[in-house]
């Protein structure tokens, strides 16, 4: 079992920038593959980026250049750096962990972009 808590989300002018945080409690962080994801109101949640146990890297090609996701595997924390941040970045974003057939949610984060 794997619980996750995001945090680092707020209100921030278009063009800043913020960096979310998700915490993973339970053994074996590292051998989790995982995954920001994002979700609009009435809409289902997108895929933003995803950081394999191995240390691949994957984006959206809406936030590739802008976003970054990285891990630290003694902290059992996964991060997402955001600049360069616009109007349509505003989402709760989720952190989402993955294991073969094994999958946990976060409960969200809100992100607003707006001046």
């Amino acid at each position: 079992q794997v619980q996750l808590v995001e945090s680092g989300g707020g209100l921030v002018q278009p063009g800043g920038s913020l960096r979310l945080s998700c915490a993973a409690s339970g053994s074996s962080f590292s051998i989790y593959n995982m995954q920001w994801y994002r979700q609009y109101p009435g809409k289902r949640r997108e895929l933003v980026a995803t950081i394999t146990s191995t240390l691949t890297t994957n984006y959206a090609d809406s936030v590739k250049g802008r976003f970054t996701i990285s891990r630290d595997n003694a902290k059992n924390t996964v991060y997402l750096q955001m600049n360069s941040l616009k109007p349509e970045d505003t989402a709760v974003y989720y952190c989402f962990a993955y294991l073969e057939m094994r999958g946990y949610w976060g409960q969200g984060t809100q992100v607003t972009v707006s001046s």
